[in-house]
């Protein structure tokens, strides 16, 4: 299927919305679950799908990352990069997001940062998120459930917001990784 476009060069998706200039993302260091640094030149060269989330988020993340892991087993994405950036950077050190990526098959870049490494990233794609205290020393986070796509020059491309629609997204997905320099 062809994507038509109401504005040359940008195509209509059918389940986000494709930006009709790519939007730089401000420089932020982070570090991916192998305590690697991720920055924005590691997002150059190849097309990433970004989500955040935490590990002890009991709906929202693990049924968005089953889907982004069902993503990258396709064999027509294995050019789109899954990365799941932690809003929760006091309870997912590193191992904690090695071993939770891992459950949903690998293939997963988990990064991390503290809160003030990771603030740059949000302001710059619009992420929210709130710490929200519960009983004694508990709490939870809540956080924007919005899949970001990021072209290959590391560029905020196009955004896509719940539900999600496995099949309308992965023809979306194609579209934007093949149309997208």
């Amino acid at each position: 299927m062809v994507a038509r476009s109401l504005q040359e060069g940008v195509p209509v998706l059918a389940s986000g919305t494709a930006l009709p200039q790519p939007r730089p993302v401000d420089s932020f260091a982070l570090s991916d679950q192998d305590g690697k640094p991720f920055d924005n030149a590691s997002l150059a060269g190849v097309s990433s799908l970004a989500f955040f989330g935490f590990t002890h988020c009991p709906d929202v993340c693990p049924t968005t990352l089953a889907l982004m892991a069902q993503l990258h087993r396709d064999p027509a994405l294995k050019d789109l990069r899954i990365l799941f950036v932690t809003v929760d950077p006091g309870r997912d050190d590193a191992l904690t997001l090695r071993k939770y990526v891992d459950a949903f098959g690998g293939g997963i870049t988990a990064l991390r940062g503290e809160d003030a490494a990771l603030d740059p990233l949000l302001e710059s794609l619009g992420v929210a998120k709130s710490v929200e205290p519960r009983a004694g020393t508990d709490y939870t986070v809540d956080h924007s459930a919005t899949l970001f796509f990021l072209d290959r020059r590391g560029a905020l491309a196009a955004v896509f917001t719940p539900p999600f629609d496995h099949a309308q997204l992965r023809s979306d997905l194609l579209t934007l990784v093949s149309s997208r320099h």
